[in-house]
């Protein structure tokens, strides 16, 4: 196409990945096209999902936390509380954000409007007032998100039965909410709204939520969220899910079961955002699941067309989105990226928080047959207590030597934060005495560290003991 701008790099989306794409490939001193078709840079991580819902969170977490320490005060919600107004920092952190944004991406052509392939090589953009113009990529990376899955039993109405783009559109905070799913956005949202006092049925088609985590994990979880007022029901079937045109939604489950909500959302899971994209005028191929295909280094069939975050799967973490990203315009460019992409940690930041990284305890004993784990309830260190963190865990899994870390869980508040002190113990391949041999600040919940170290080294040291009196018996 003769009328195409040519560009190094073209970038389709703006998210995390596409972020990350750009700032790396700007570095490299490399022209680049950005294309977002919403009126600001950011995508849907900062303008409808992890922003503000962190926000509001963040709101819900000190309301909580005010409503439970202030003896002497009377603290209730006034009627008809508006949701906007728990979220009143939203707008400040998001432009904030985008001026971050900017400011890393400064020297991109950005283009505002939605990409479509038109060959290997073409994209072709249409702006807000159908003007279409043509670029030409030396190579793409595509990092279009995703949206939430509309399950077909489920009529989603954006106004009583919600999903979790337009959930922080409510005007009010309803009195009560049916959430469907039990996956992160799910148990998100139902711990924010439960915190607020809003009575909150989480609805699980599986025995227990959030289950790619450490089953201890879990059964915590739930166990905060019923002691917050939420009802967790698990092995449920939705049945039919409607308004009744006056004041309730009315959710039957195939067990019989039938919950009447003022409001329901759905969040069972998210489609990726690359039908919009015609990808197949480039013969890219998608998966049973409708994403893309790509190697480990993020490559579809066509090596120079790269893609990254939701629209290639799990785990679909801004995190990682972000890294995926900059690791593609390093492939494309030849150049090393660093240390390899492995140990991830994955936050979750229901109301308490929720980290790990590495094997659960169950995945390591199926690994190496024998393992040592230690475990510290936030009770037993004096900032737990002091913050009065209930419910609050952290579990170390070594190997059968009981130094090398394999793996690390948290729940509870500064959970996403203390997960990454494991996290640069491993990429160190440092052994878990360091948590013991070394000084950290009195009174701090990284504390507990050291007490679930100082576990795994008396058990340890405990069998030693036991193999050398066995060494030690003469010989029948």
């Amino acid at each position: 196409m003769s009328d195409a701008l040519e560009f190094d790099f073209i970038i389709v989306g703006s998210g995390p990945g596409g972020q990350e794409a750009a700032t790396q490939a700007l570095r490299s001193g490399k022209s680049v096209a950005l294309i977002e078709k919403e009126r600001d840079i950011g995508g849907h991580c900062l303008h409808h999902g992890t922003i503000p819902s962190k926000t509001l969170r963040e709101t819900a977490n000190n309301l909580a936390r005010f409503a439970k320490h202030a003896t002497g005060f009377d603290f209730a919600f006034k009627d008809n509380v508006q949701v906007e107004s728990l979220m009143s920092r939203k707008d400040a952190v998001r432009n904030a954000h985008v001026k971050a944004i900017a400011k890393h991406i400064h020297g991109v052509s950005y283009f505002r409007g939605k990409g479509r392939m038109v060959d290997p090589h073409h994209v072709e953009i249409t702006d807000i007032k159908g003007n279409k113009q043509n670029l030409r990529g030396k190579f793409i990376v595509i990092a279009t998100g995703s949206r939430p899955r509309s399950p077909d039993n489920v009529p989603v109405d954006h106004e009583h039965i919600l999903d979790s783009d337009s959930i922080l559109s409510m005007i009010y905070l309803p009195s009560s909410l049916v959430v469907f799913g039990a996956g992160v956005i799910a148990c998100e949202y139902a711990t924010i709204f439960a915190s607020l006092g809003v009575q909150v049925t989480l609805v699980d088609s599986g025995d227990r939520p959030l289950k790619f985590l450490d089953p201890e994990l879990t059964d915590r979880f739930v166990k905060s969220f019923e002691e917050a007022g939420g009802v967790y029901l698990g092995n449920e079937q939705i049945d039919k899910v409607e308004w009744d045109g006056v004041a309730n939604v009315v959710t039957k489950l195939k067990s019989g079961k039938i919950l009447l909500s003022q409001k329901a959302l759905v969040a069972l899971g998210r489609v990726a955002n690359v039908e919009i994209l015609q990808p197949q005028n480039a013969g890219l191929a998608l998966d049973k699941r409708s994403l893309l295909v790509v190697n480990k280094e993020y490559q579809t069939l066509h090596p120079h067309i790269y893609a990254v975050g939701d629209v290639i799967g799990f785990p679909a973490l801004a995190s990682t989105s972000m890294e995926q990203g900059r690791r593609a315009v390093c492939h494309a460019l030849g150049i090393n990226p660093g240390s390899m992409f492995e140990n991830v940690p994955m936050g979750i930041y229901t109301i308490p928080e929720i980290s790990a990284i590495g094997l659960t305890e169950q995945e390591a004993l199926a690994k190496c047959g024998k393992i040592y784990v230690g475990k510290t309830d936030f009770r037993e260190v004096a900032r737990g207590e002091i913050s009065d963190i209930e419910n609050g865990l952290l579990k170390l899994v070594t190997g059968p030597d009981g130094r090398e870390i394999l793996g690390a869980h948290i729940i509870g508040e500064g959970a996403t934060e203390l997960i990454h002190l494991t996290q640069m113990a491993i990429l160190a391949k440092l052994p878990v005495d360091v948590f013991i041999e070394n000084v950290m600040n009195f009174p701090t919940l990284a504390e507990a560290y050291r007490i679930a170290a100082l576990s795994i080294r008396d058990q340890r040291e405990a069998d030693e003991r036991i193999a050398a009196a066995d060494a030690a018996k003469p010989a029948e």
